[in-house]
């Protein structure tokens, strides 16, 4: 008896520790849930959207350009003679910029001078002298003629008189007439030779010295083209970017021997679609965000290409800023913002807020009464660079997570606060 009962003492104590440690075990375990619960729990930024008016700020990349720029290459190959700038040199317009090696140039221009002058002196002779005096020998040789005709006419005409009756020979008479056919002839040939005269040879005597006064006139000044080629001016005002030779390097044709670069304004050139470019105007107001510099500086749309690229099917926009103080320089990356329409009474929510799926489509996640995020599909408008215009998915009275939506998973339940918040609490 006193055997059994001190085996079911035991029994009963093991059973009572066995209880106890899954007790023990049931409420840690019941714990831990908790601890999970608590630890899902994601805190986020989240702020109403915000109703008003948004105006349209297109974003691009450019690099700065100078509003104009000379690669001045010789037209000759020469030795270079003398510079008269340096890197970094303000130039005008028609500025001596270097003379290149030119004095073989300047013979041929001396010897082609005298040939010019000369065929200037035998135009004035041939056209003053030789040829008036060829037409005028010709019309004495046509009047000599004209009187020797009728001499013979008058002789051969009392000849035949006398002929007939009988008081001379007929050979007389046959001299007379032979002597008035030859007269005839030398007629014909002077009046023949002065309306050639006339109607031809003057006309291609004075076409000829013409001629030949030009082509020598043409040597001259090509002699003289060349010495002005041997000196290189500068097209435009600007700044000399470049000078690669030394004086006594050969500069070659088509070759830059001297850069200018006119920096009193630097356009930023860049490509928007045809929808984009066609909201802009000439004149419409911009910023453009240089490396370096604090504060975006402003410009203004100068030019809107009239015509599509070809190859990339955009417009061309240019954006001119003002350089006349010389900060800026010419090939500088800039990021530009062009102000487009403005539209009123939008919803509008910060850009950090949107999130973009792989196949482009835009959402939101909104934070419900239960405190949990859903994600909400949305059509966006126009964008000023900070906020983006809502036309369809919200109505404004949501909360829409600004900050911490990356990587939230639909049905999340969120804090608003400041992101990583939970975190500290631990």
């Amino acid at each position: 008896m006193t055997s059994n009962s001190s085996s079911s003492l035991i029994l009963c104590r093991g059973a009572i520790v066995t209880l106890g440690l899954f007790c023990t075990l049931a409420l840690n375990g019941c714990k831990k849930p908790a601890e999970n619960t608590s630890q899902s729990i994601v805190t986020v930024e989240a702020q109403h959207p915000q109703r008003g008016d948004i105006s349209e700020h297109i974003m691009a990349d450019a690099t700065l350009s100078p509003l104009a720029q000379a690669a001045i290459s010789p037209k000759i190959t020469a030795p270079v003679r003398t510079f008269y700038v340096q890197r970094g040199s303000r130039v005008k317009a028609g500025q001596l910029l270097a003379v290149l090696e030119n004095r073989d140039l300047s013979a041929q221009v001396l010897d082609n001078q005298g040939q010019y002058t000369a065929a200037q002196a035998a135009y004035t002779m041939q056209t003053k002298a030789q040829v008036p005096e060829d037409y005028a020998k010709a019309e004495l040789d046509v009047a000599q003629a004209d009187a020797q005709l009728q001499l013979q006419r008058e002789i051969a005409s009392s000849r035949k008189n006398l002929f007939e009756q009988g008081a001379i020979a007929g050979r007389d008479y046959d001299t007379a007439v032979a002597s008035l056919a030859q007269a005839q002839a030398a007629y014909d040939t002077a009046r023949n030779h002065l309306n050639s005269l006339t109607s031809v040879s003057k006309a291609a005597s004075m076409q000829q010295a013409q001629g030949q006064l030009s082509s020598a006139r043409g040597r001259y000044e090509a002699a003289e083209a060349q010495v002005l080629y041997s000196q290189i001016h500068s097209p435009i005002s600007g700044v000399v970017t470049d000078r690669p030779l030394f004086p006594g390097e050969t500069a070659t044709t088509g070759t830059p021997l001297v850069t200018v670069m006119d920096t009193s304004s630097l356009l930023a050139k860049v490509h928007l679609s045809q929808i984009v470019a066609q909201r802009l105007t000439l004149g419409d107001n911009a910023s453009v965000t240089i490396p370096g510099v604090d504060e975006p500086i402003t410009g203004s749309v100068a030019l809107i290409s009239p015509a599509l690229d070809p190859g990339s099917t955009t417009v061309e926009v240019w954006l001119k800023v003002d350089n006349r103080a010389g900060k800026y320089k010419a090939g500088t990356p800039v990021r530009v913002s062009i102000v487009g329409r403005t539209l009123p009474d939008t919803i509008k929510i910060p850009l950090e807020a949107v999130i973009t799926a792989e196949d482009g489509g835009k959402s939101v996640f909104v934070v419900n009464s239960d405190s949990t995020a859903h994600k909400v599909a949305v059509q966006l408008g126009i964008t000023d660079g900070e906020d983006v215009q809502v036309t369809q998915g919200l109505n404004g009275s949501e909360t829409v997570i600004t900050n911490g939506a990356y990587g939230l998973d639909d049905g999340t339940k969120v804090t608003i606060g400041e992101p990583g918040a939970e975190g500290d609490e631990k």
